[in-house]
């Protein structure tokens, strides 16, 4: 038994959205980390995804599918907007879902150090960006084996890791390969052919 193990840990359950109303306290807050983990006592994340025993994802997460009867037609639904922009689930690497806003605007796919340090993103780079506020931003680049979206997916996909930011955002590096609509309560992907 190593020294870590005796650490204090206080063990949270996984992907539960908890409301604060129940509480007396107006609004509601999701889970702070994506998936299984623990946090020591300061406010180390330890990730448990391992040993969580969580199934492989068969079939897409609620409000993600393919419509039925049209080939190469993907939905998402809008869980909600930030800044007018939808706010859809996206699964990375088979199993790991995170909300993710889809910005027209992005040529890549950045993601938070959250979301990098619960999937293992080790960086393998750096790289320089242009933003809406700054020109020529360096971050650090990774890869991902897989983002899926509804049945649509893009495989070994080098993303960006952006301290700044709360969501990650989903870039056309995803779906540049797809005409993409964004509708009152669903994106969706219709791959171009």
């Amino acid at each position: 038994m190593n020294a870590q193990s005796h650490l204090p840990l206080r063990v949270l359950s996984v992907p539960i959205a908890l409301s604060l109303s129940l509480l007396g306290i107006s609004g509601a807050i999701a889970q702070e980390h994506p998936g299984c983990f623990a946090q020591t006592e300061s406010g180390r994340v330890i990730n448990l995804d391992e040993i969580c025993n969580f199934p492989e994802m068969e079939t897409p997460l609620p409000g993600t599918a393919a419509l039925p009867g049209e080939t190469g037609v993907f939905q998402a639904q809008i869980l909600r907007r930030q800044a007018g922009i939808p706010v859809i689930q996206v699964v990375f690497n088979g199993r790991q879902p995170f909300e993710m806003m889809v910005d027209t605007g992005a040529s890549g796919t950045v993601i938070t150090p959250i979301m990098a340090e619960v999937l293992g993103v080790i960086p393998t780079g750096r790289g320089l960006a242009d933003t809406p506020s700054q020109r020529g931003v360096e971050f650090e680049v990774g890869l991902v084996d897989s983002i899926e979206v509804g049945g649509a997916t893009a495989n070994n996909i080098a993303v960006a890791i952006a301290p700044a930011l709360d969501v990650g955002l989903l870039g056309q590096d995803f779906f540049g390969e797809y005409d993409v609509t964004i509708k009152e309560d669903v994106v969706e992907f219709r791959t171009r052919g």
